[in-house]
């Protein structure tokens, strides 16, 4: 995943998981710190996710993943 378009946002993944309803409601969890990746309080919401990390909000956590078909995994 070393190209930026391969990558998630972490608003996005937010979306994504079905935590957020919509990337404005996203970047308010994030700006406001309330969003950790890896265990670090993480305020940019263009923070590019790999494999591996994991995201941590409210009372939910889940780990970004490669896709099926990525050549590295």
């Amino acid at each position: 995943m070393s190209d930026e378009a391969d990558t998630l946002t972490l608003a996005a993944a937010l979306k994504l998981a079905g935590l957020a309803d919509t990337g404005g409601q996203a970047k308010q969890w994030i700006q406001a710190g309330e969003v950790r990746v890896n265990g670090e309080v993480e305020t940019r919401r263009k923070r590019r996710l790999v494999p591996g990390d994991e995201i941590t909000f409210a009372d939910a956590t889940f780990v970004i993943e490669r896709s099926e078909g990525d050549p590295e995994g």
